[in-house]
């Protein structure tokens, strides 16, 4: 058998350890899905069953829904950590239109076009007013939490409409409606990011804005259109969040989601600087989550050192990302 000389032998090792790290910088969140789901099953015989891997994708629909438009946020190099609050102030909405109109299509309407108002008003902040995102939608998320509770006097609203509960409580093939929703707008924001020019914009504006601003891409427009969506895909959240229970709580509901979605769209490999990032990886972020969510209910760990876990899994990713752009 021939010898292949040094240099070739080189260029041999390179070439392989080149596209080693391709597949891991691109493929990692897949790899620690499947390495995860083993240790879980391992732990856990229980883990495995239908019911038990049908009520993990149940639970992360929501916070999927959101994890979406923040992804689109965040690969624009912004961020939102308004959409818990302003989850709660959304399906306070669709409850009160409900209850006043008898109508699931007026509430749901309802929702959606204030949830545009919102992101718009977010847009603005961020493009007309110079804010940084990360001030504006904190403006946000304290101006919605604030009057959801004075809204509902600190306490719950509840629907007095037949039918609305069907949207979260239906199921299809063994699988909720929610989960649906899920999956056809993780499809819809993979063409949109993937396949079209706002998501070619997107993906520039947060690698270079300035570069942007200079191949004539229409920046604060495409921004408008980012924190628009994301609001959007809160209300359809807050739609479901409603519609599991009823109900909507003006103190609990939507608390903490922000940290909830952030996790899966870092996990997923977006970068909190944007540029980078691909809507399946947050898929499976959201996977990842409910996955230790559900791993950690089975080992009877409390629910109160939940918030630990997430926020070293944050800091972990982040630090991973670090090392990457080294």
């Amino acid at each position: 058998m021939m010898n292949l000389p040094p240099t070739a032998q080189n260029t041999k090792t390179s070439s392989w350890k080149a596209r080693g790290q391709w597949l891991w910088s691109e493929y990692s969140v897949i790899v620690a899905f499947v390495v995860i789901i083993l240790i879980a099953s391992m732990l856990d015989s229980h883990f495995v069953s239908i019911d038990n891997l049908t009520n993990i994708l149940r639970q992360v629909s929501i916070i999927g829904i959101i994890s979406l438009g923040m992804t689109v946020v965040m690969l624009s190099g912004g961020i939102d950590l308004s959409v818990g609050a302003v989850l709660a102030l959304l399906g306070a909405l669709s409850v009160s239109v409900l209850n006043a109109t008898q109508s699931v299509l007026l509430a749901l309407l309802a929702a959606l076009a204030a949830g545009a108002i919102v992101g718009s008003l977010n847009g603005l902040m961020v493009t007309k007013g110079r804010i940084p995102s990360f001030i504006a939608t904190l403006g946000m998320m304290a101006s919605a939490r604030s009057i959801v509770l004075y809204f509902a006097e600190g306490g719950s609203l509840s629907g007095k409409a037949e039918g609305y509960t069907v949207i979260a409580n239906t199921e299809w093939l063994g699988l909720a409606l929610p989960v649906y929703i899920f999956l056809f707008m993780t499809l819809l924001v993979y063409v949109l990011m993937h396949k079209t020019r706002f998501g070619r914009y997107v993906y520039a504006i947060g690698s270079n804005e300035k570069a942007a601003l200079l191949s004539t891409i229409r920046v604060n427009r495409v921004k408008m259109g980012v924190y628009m969506l994301c609001s959007i895909f809160v209300a359809a959240a807050a739609v479901v969040e409603s519609s599991r229970l009823n109900s909507i709580s003006s103190a609990s509901s939507g608390l903490s989601y922000e940290l909830d979605a952030i996790a899966a769209v870092i996990i997923g490999g977006t970068r909190m600087s944007g540029g980078r990032g691909k809507v399946i990886g947050t898929f499976f972020g959201v996977l990842i989550l409910g996955v230790l969510n559900n791993m950690l209910n089975l080992m009877n760990i409390s629910p109160y050192l939940q918030g630990l876990v997430k926020g070293l899994i944050i800091i972990a990713a982040v630090l991973l990302q670090k090392k990457e752009q080294q």
